[in-house]
């Protein structure tokens, strides 16, 4: 976990949270229980949390860095 940078770092603890939350969504019966609807379901909860997460820190830190300049 060392070679990653804060942002992937930030982003992979989003998309952790976003996989469980998905995962709570599935076990309440909010998603059908074929197995591709729950793939995509897994897919889209985990991949646009870390999407987003990693851009907004990747953005604070490239702010960081250009105010450190």
């Amino acid at each position: 976990m060392a070679r990653f940078t804060l942002p992937v770092k930030i982003g992979l603890g989003f998309g952790l949270a976003g996989l469980l939350l998905t995962i709570v969504g599935i076990v309440r019966g909010q998603v059908p229980l074929a197995p591709l609807n729950m793939a995509i379901a897994l897919l889209i909860g985990g991949g646009v949390w870390f999407v987003v997460a990693w851009a907004v820190a990747s953005a604070a830190v490239d702010v960081e860095k250009d105010l450190g300049e």
